[in-house]
């Protein structure tokens, strides 16, 4: 029987969960899967909606294109953007088809989604048709490329003020020097830093700010027209064609 344990960790009640589970399971929009760790890997994709999974190091957002990879041990938490349909894999600590240590969002093409939700439609069969079907998966995965969806969240405390702004509001297009007026730094610094510690520029990261949110407003059926407004583009054209150079089709169309 798996057991269940509780652990301090930060300040915040931590479950530890030893087996990562293979299932499929709904979350209503807004649900959450609390904070929690496993011994094995685990993969989490969302075939309806837009899951989140949050860790120390910041963010990973995933529409029903992409896939996140869990390593062992990491604390995380996942959050439902629109109703979410999800696909839990775990996998042993000693198997690790994509040798990464650290979570990532991979591209999840559309045989890799097949495989991905027939094997979490049955976890408890164990047949050798359905064994055949999780060595193809684990290929699959092997093919699967990384993609830029993290949003690190930075230790460095200016930073962190500069993230709380954007976070707050996504479509602020004051130019970094503005920025760095309000928060006591110059622009130089903030872009030095931003460097040294997330390997951005400025307009790398505000993109990527800018299209975790997107990806939350869609989740929740906001207009294209209004999600490009709201997210600081300065048309819904550019938006579109920012969506679909990262995520390969356009966010009004369905992957």
């Amino acid at each position: 029987m798996m057991q269940k344990t509780r652990q301090q960790l930060g300040g915040a009640d931590v479950r530890h969960t030893p087996v990562a589970p293979t299932r499929t399971q709904r979350l209503a929009s807004g649900g959450e899967i609390d904070a929690h760790r496993h011994d094995d890997h685990q993969i989490v994709y969302a075939s309806q909606g837009t899951v989140a999974v949050t860790t120390d190091a910041g963010s990973w957002v995933a529409p029903a294109t992409r896939a996140l990879w869990i390593p062992a041990g990491t604390v995380h938490r996942h959050q439902a953007h629109g109703e979410l349909d999800l696909h839990l894999v775990g996998l042993p600590a000693a198997e690790n088809p994509l040798c990464l240590d650290k979570p990532a969002v991979l591209a999840v093409s559309p045989l890799l989604r097949e495989l991905i939700v027939a094997h979490t439609r049955d976890p408890e069969d164990h047949s050798p048709p359905r064994l055949r079907l999780r060595a193809v998966l684990l290929d699959q995965l092997k093919a699967s490329p990384e993609q830029p969806l993290h949003l690190p969240t930075p230790t460095d405390p200016l930073l962190r003020r500069l993230h709380e702004i954007l976070r707050a509001d996504p479509a602020d297009g004051r130019s970094l020097d503005d920025l760095g007026r309000e928060i006591g730094a110059g622009a130089r610094t903030l872009s030095r830093r931003l460097r040294d510690e997330l390997g951005l520029t400025y307009p790398q990261w505000r993109t990527q700010v800018r299209l975790h949110h997107a990806l939350v407003l869609l989740a929740e059926n906001t207009p294209v027209t209004a999600v490009a407004h709201r997210c600081g583009w300065s048309s819904a054209s550019t938006f579109i064609d920012v969506y679909r150079r990262t995520f390969g089709h356009t966010p009004g169309s369905r992957p």
